[in-house]
């Protein structure tokens, strides 16, 4: 947002509590001055208009300086429709999993076909070095958030976007800070269904009973996707290298093509269907977009390879939830079959350091030769027996037959990796925060050299 805004001519400014990269490294390049820590100073000198983010709660201290000096305030997404969003044709991608990944494929398709898309979306895409586009075209691609907006509006964030298309991937229970359960989490994803536009077009994962569900009561065109034959969209005939991942679409049961995707697995095969779906609904020529699909240069921080070092690949993801860490290492131990898969578990998010997934997070890590764990920062205001352990998550990968792990710090982990990967490893390391920045030193360590100097 900040970003976007710049773009369009305002003089920008903000507060965080940190930052890191690669978000970091991107504001500094745009020129944008990032306060450390919250303060009423740092509304001096007094801003036309404050966007405040959801991570701010309303005994902020620069929140209260807000309300005491009647500055103007909107919420990030309603700053985004009302800027941004209110003259274009809004396509929203929304579910538990895959937002970020699908939004940047539909956002670079649409580019690489010649749409020129403007887009918001909460990871670096590749083809464009940064995560937003202001354009005149006639779309706007935004990720669709499940989260609360704003401590003053605690509804979901996707309810502000005007949703004309959108992608509904998939729905499980996460974000157990501010949801009670499943039943809560279906009653958001209801509300952006019951949203939709009549004349609009909701394209849905069939693979996922409870999407199924929420879709009942659409009053737009429900248009199927998945791996069954009772999908609109069908994807078959899956396969995967390191270097693609290469299916058959069919559409009613008739042949629509063959595609190639950079990014593995089987999940994202079903994000490339959707996208496929979307652009045929808008028009655009299956060829076009059958290009368009083999361009694609992925997302930061999704199954991202940051390097290779002594042998040994380094992939960076943003895999946390239970069902995205399975789905990731499924995805890359076929994706490179015959290599030991590493995998490096860092619980970071509100959910995953709560007990809420501690059995699921046993299984999910099936498909990696050995799992590292790393020991939390604690959640301070929730009782320690409803906290997530990383040595019990350890001792259950244990019982099922993996070599697990766990270590209190980074530099323990880097310290272990340095002296057990071997030539041919592959060393995904899950987070979705910055982790230290372990993906660079574990290739200094290793003396390796980083992706883009390959």
């Amino acid at each position: 947002m900040a970003g976007m805004l710049k773009s369009a001519g305002f003089q920008v400014t903000g507060s965080d509590q940190q930052i890191y990269p690669p978000m970091s490294d991107f504001l500094a390049t745009q020129s944008i001055v990032v306060q450390s820590g919250y303060s009423p100073d740092n509304l001096e000198p007094r801003p036309d208009l404050v966007v405040v983010g959801n991570v701010i709660r309303r005994e902020n201290p620069e929140a209260l300086a807000l309300a005491e000096r009647a500055i103007p305030y909107v919420s990030f997404p309603q700053a985004l429709s009302h800027f941004f969003i209110r003259d274009k044709v809004s396509l929203v991608v929304a579910g538990t999993h895959g937002k970020t990944t699908t939004s940047s494929l539909l956002a670079s398709l649409l580019r690489e076909i010649g749409a020129e898309p403007s887009f918001m979306i909460g990871g670096l895409v590749q083809a464009f070095g940064r995560n937003f586009n202001v354009t005149d075209g006639r779309y706007f691609v935004a990720e669709g958030d499940e989260y609360d907006t704003a401590f003053f509006d605690k509804g979901p964030k996707f309810l502000h976007y005007r949703s004309r298309i959108a992608i509904l991937t998939s729905i499980e229970f996460d974000h157990a800070d501010i949801y009670a359960d499943i039943e809560a989490i279906k009653v958001s994803f209801a509300k952006l269904v019951a949203s939709m536009p009549p004349d609009g077009f909701l394209v849905a994962c069939w693979d996922d009973p409870i999407v199924r569900e929420v879709c009942r009561e659409a009053k737009c065109t429900v248009v199927s996707y998945g791996s069954s034959d009772d999908c609109d969209w069908q994807v078959t005939g899956l396969s995967v290298s390191p270097l693609f991942t290469s299916f058959q679409v069919n559409r009613n049961g008739v042949s629509f093509g063959n595609y190639e995707n950079v990014l593995p697995g089987r999940h994202n095969a079903l994000n490339a269907l959707a996208v496929i779906a979307v652009l045929d609904i808008l028009g655009f020529a299956r060829q076009d977009v059958a290009l368009g699909l083999r361009k694609f240069q992925g997302v930061r921080r999704r199954q991202e390879v940051r390097g290779v070092a002594r042998g040994v690949t380094v992939i960076d993801d943003f895999a946390h939830h239970p069902t995205a860490v399975r789905e990731t290492l499924s995805a890359l131990a076929a994706a490179y079959a015959g290599h030991r898969l590493v995998a490096v578990f860092e619980p970071r998010t509100n959910s995953s350091r709560r007990k809420v997934f501690q059995e699921a997070y046993a299984s999910a890590f099936d498909a990696a030769a050995e799992v590292l764990v790393r020991e939390p920062a604690p959640l301070t205001n929730i009782p320690v027996e409803e906290q997530f352990s990383s040595r019990q998550l350890v001792d259950n990968l244990a019982s099922r037959g993996l070599r697990a792990g766990y270590f209190s710090t980074t530099e323990e982990v880097l310290s272990y990796l340095d002296g057990s990967v071997r030539n041919g490893d592959v060393v995904a390391i899950m987070s979705n925060g910055g982790f230290d920045n372990i993906h660079q030193r574990l290739l200094d360590v290793l003396g390796g050299t980083s992706a883009a100097s390959k």
